[in-house]
């Protein structure tokens, strides 16, 4: 098949699970033997190229502005589209889908991937968050098909318009286990000398419950926050003061590769207090190392969780706090099972199989 995918920032570049899906999906694809082309967005000092892992890119102009980055980039990625000949055109996220219904008024097979209801979002003003329902309402009535990452939003768009959807779940790669090195050399950590927050520090993330629990804890360990920022209108310039007043917190910003598998291997604890996910690979990923999980009650976490790992009363500090402390002495149900059970359960391939038989089906369909 000849499928063209639009919604994300860039690829390679891991700025977020939409990333990570883009960047996983395309190269599983690609090795299935399909064409696909990948819609980057312009950024000033972000590296040009025009193949990646067997897919095709073409970078798209916009302006770094959030209110109308998506906005002006979707629209001329979906003109460039219209004529690329594809056979699917698949929209990733709420805010880009609002062009999908040009290609759908002009026949074209489309499906989108709904990553989040993202107008929940803190950093959303007025026009956004109209803009990204807007965005819901178009792939409810005119996509192909709609794929969602939670049984949340399943429930949510088969009660809000009446639409099934297909959930087909994030999948984490196979992790290496790494000791101790560059963490070591450059931040001063050992070996579960450290509690983890690997996110981006966006409010949503709930970092600020975490930084004010971990406070009131009488511990010697550190508290790690791994994570850049992502248009959080001075979210992330507070967080990283709040941070700074504790001597124990160790601020790397970014990570990836072999430093981030050292993070998640080399773990005490990892820490995901969010308000609001899709569905956080971030924590599939804590938990493909086996790494003892403490995460907030929200459905898009615990289900994810599954028997092992830990949960808070999201939104509570106290209850944080409380939980830290139980998990920091006696560590959540994890290793070697809570590892297998992520490699039995959640994997590109299989995604990319699912995703491919409803581009398949898109393509089949007669209106």
């Amino acid at each position: 098949m000849n499928i063209a995918m639009i919604g994300h920032k860039r690829v390679p570049g891991r700025e977020g699970g939409v990333e990570v899906v883009v960047e996983e999906l395309a190269g599983q694809l690609t090795a299935m033997g399909h064409t696909v082309t990948l819609y980057n967005r312009a950024a000033k000092g972000a590296p040009k190229c025009s193949e990646y892992a067997g897919a095709r890119i073409v970078t798209v102009p916009t302006v770094n502005k959030k209110s109308l980055d998506a906005v002006i980039y979707s629209f001329l990625a979906t003109l460039h589209a219209l004529f690329g000949g594809y056979d699917v055109i698949h929209y990733h996220a709420l805010g880009p889908s609002v062009m999908l219904a040009l290609p759908h008024f002009l026949g074209r097979r489309t499906v989108a991937t709904v990553h989040g209801l993202d107008w929940q979002r803190a950093k959303w003003g007025g026009f956004g968050t109209w803009y990204l329902k807007l965005g819901e309402k178009v792939i409810a009535r005119y996509a192909d098909e709609v794929i969602v990452l939670s049984e949340n939003v399943q429930r949510y768009f088969r009660e809000t318009y009446g639409r099934e959807t297909t959930l087909i779940p994030n999948g984490v790669a196979q992790p290496t286990r790494r000791p101790a090195q560059i963490i070591r050399e450059k931040y001063g950590l050992e070996p579960n000398g450290y509690v983890l927050f690997l996110a981006r520090i966006v409010p949503e993330k709930g970092l600020h419950y975490l930084l004010e629990a971990y406070r009131s804890l009488n511990t010697g360990k550190k508290l790690v926050i791994a994570g850049g920022d992502s248009h959080s209108g001075g979210y992330y310039e507070e967080m990283c003061q709040k941070a700074d007043e504790d001597a124990r917190t160790v601020r790397t910003g970014f990570v990836r590769g072999a430093e981030k598998g050292e993070l998640f291997t080399n773990a005490a604890l990892y820490v995901l207090p969010s308000d609001l996910e899709g569905m956080p690979i971030s924590l599939l990923e804590a938990m493909s190392y086996g790494t003892p999980c403490l995460v907030s009650d929200i459905p898009e976490n615990t289900q994810l969780l599954g028997a092992f790992g830990a949960s808070f009363a999201h939104g509570d500090p106290a209850a944080l706090a409380e939980a830290l402390n139980r998990a920091l002495q006696t560590p959540p149900p994890a290793g070697e099972a809570q590892a297998d059970y992520i490699r039995q359960n959640y994997s590109w391939e299989k995604n990319a199989r699912d995703t491919l038989a409803l581009y398949e089906r898109a393509a089949a369909r007669r209106r």
